[in-house]
């Protein structure tokens, strides 16, 4: 597939941020409540000005009608409403949670973002992007991709029963598991794609998430991209990761803590 270069959004920080956070794939689950806690607990602790919530926060989001009372998705509502009492909250799709919408984001005081968006900070352009559109060598994805984002797809998706939105979650979320155990390996960015975006965005850096394979990585001369850690606190290893961004350039961090 060719590198088309998609409308970059733009967004330039408040003059009195310090420091930003990024992170993206938590998939926050109600089997997974370590990982649900020390979301909230960096939420609520954290020293950033802004937190970027780089896509798939949530394993699955079936619609904004899934937040009822006693629900995970309501608990994680308050937790948001509450972190946006105190810091600057933005929100960018994944590929497990693109149907967050517009209600779920102001009942949590948190704003959308289009996927990629440009973030102007400290007088540098770091370019923003959930990371799966860039995953070009994926054909079944991608092509799965354009359907699910389809404004006519999405209508007549939410238009099922939250009941039957839930079961086909609940069923794909074991097909992906499955996937998970064989051990087939997922496509990464795309770098001709990738570079041409950054071109495009006038920016040097790409901050993105979705491969679950966090480092940084050197495109070409000036030009590179951080990736976002997954956050998995029952691996063998445990996952957690913050990515600061302040005047003295990114940092990776662990989650904050009382």
């Amino acid at each position: 597939m060719s590198p088309t270069v998609p409308r970059i959004a733009e967004l330039e920080a408040a003059a009195n941020w310090r420091t930003v956070d990024f992170i993206s794939d938590l998939h926050l689950h109600e089997a997974e409540p370590a990982t649900f806690e020390a979301w909230r607990q960096h939420l609520q602790h954290t020293e950033a000005d802004a937190v970027f919530l780089l896509g798939d926060i949530f394993e699955v989001w079936v619609g904004d009608d899934a937040v009822q009372a006693g629900s995970f998705e309501a608990t994680c509502q308050q937790v948001l409403l509450a972190a946006s009492q105190r810091l600057t909250l933005f929100f960018m799709a994944g590929n497990r949670d693109f149907l967050l919408g517009p209600h779920f984001a102001q009942a949590c005081g948190m704003s959308l973002l289009a996927d990629p968006c440009v973030l102007v900070f400290e007088g540098q352009r770091w370019l923003l992007s959930h990371g799966d559109a860039l995953c070009l060598d994926d054909h079944d994805y991608m092509r799965f991709r354009a359907e699910v984002r389809s404004p006519a797809w999405q209508q007549t998706f939410l238009a099922r029963p939250l009941a039957e939105r839930q079961a086909l979650a609940r069923h794909l979320r074991t097909q992906s598991e499955a996937r998970k155990r064989s051990g087939e390996p997922y496509a990464d960015l795309d770098p001709a794609a990738t570079q041409a975006w950054l071109q495009a965005a006038r920016s040097t850096t790409l901050i993105h998430g979705h491969t679950h394979r966090p480092a940084r990585h050197l495109l070409a001369p000036g030009l590179s991209r951080e990736v976002l850690s997954d956050w998995d606190l029952h691996a063998p290893v445990p996952r957690a990761e913050v990515l600061r961004l302040d005047a003295r350039g990114l940092h990776r961090l662990p989650p904050a803590q009382p």
